[in-house]
């Protein structure tokens, strides 16, 4: 005789936000501690750093869309994908001029994306777990993004250690999602008793 306990409704996407959310702090932590190592003494190096992590972003969110329903169910992520793509444009374009050029790109993209994502989170509440996590970063992310772009009015000029920051409380909040799915797919894994 087999006893199953009901699991959690939509467990697919549980699981494909879980693994989506490792991905995205794994991503984060290989770039900050880039940042933080050969970024901070190296242009070249740097200018790379920051155009692939809004480069990056929006091949997570094209990911993200199509494995999650396709881009009209998730508007809030095809949004997200396009000032992504934008953002990296505009990085191109400004990161010869000068870092605080730079730092008010990522101070715009950060607020934009920031609300994106909470609005996401708000969106995927009703049927998915761990989302208030996604929704505090959405907003964190606003808020930080105001900060880029008075950081980028100041004399001394902000490097890409300001961002690193940033990145890191990205990846924190991912990590914390992605541990709560974890825990939430186990407790609710179908148990069989023979």
């Amino acid at each position: 005789m087999s006893l199953n306990i009901k699991p959690i409704q939509n467990m697919p996407s549980h699981y494909w936000l879980k693994k989506y959310y490792y991905l995205r702090t794994g991503f984060s932590l290989m770039w900050v501690a880039a940042a933080f190592t050969v970024g901070q003494h190296s242009f070249g190096l740097a200018a790379i750093l920051l155009v692939i992590y809004p480069a990056w972003d929006a091949l997570a969110n094209y990911i993200d869309s199509t494995k999650s329903g396709g881009f009209g169910k998730n508007r809030m992520q095809t949004i997200n994908i396009i000032v992504s793509i934008i953002t990296t444009l505009a990085v191109i374009l400004t990161i010869t001029k000068s870092m605080n050029a730079v730092i008010a790109v990522f101070g715009g993209w950060a607020i934009l994306s920031g609300l994106l994502q909470l609005g996401a989170a708000i969106q995927r509440w009703k049927n998915n777990n761990a989302q208030w996590s996604m929704a505090l970063s959405g907003a964190q992310s606003a808020l930080a993004g105001t900060f880029f772009i008075f950081q980028a009015q100041m004399p001394v000029p902000p490097s890409i250690i300001n961002i690193a920051g940033y990145a890191a409380f990205g990846a924190f909040y991912f990590l914390v999602s992605a541990v709560s799915l974890t825990a939430i797919i186990r407790k609710n894994k179908p148990v069989s008793f023979s």
